[in-house]
């Protein structure tokens, strides 16, 4: 599958601002956790990205209210997929 670096790339200054912000303080928590777990800093916001994506998809698609107690419950739950 073929990457959309833009939306990548807007998604991943989504997850920054939440780790600069320190909210959910469960972003800056994942991010270390999965660091420690050996991935990469790339790799570890990719993985909080999937979490973000169904979020946004949500919002965006379906005109949900932001899900935040799914989207810290998939960031603990790293690296394994997050449910939707």
């Amino acid at each position: 599958m073929k990457t959309n670096d833009p939306l990548k790339n807007q998604i991943f200054e989504i997850i920054e601002n939440q780790m600069r912000d320190n909210n959910p303080k469960e972003t800056n928590i994942t991010y270390k956790r999965l660091i420690e777990l050996g991935f990469s800093k790339t790799e570890s916001k990719q993985f909080m990205s999937q979490c973000l994506a169904i979020e946004l998809l949500d919002v965006l698609e379906y005109k949900k209210p932001f899900n935040e107690d799914r989207y810290i419950n998939n960031l603990k739950n790293l690296p394994k997929d997050p449910s939707s």
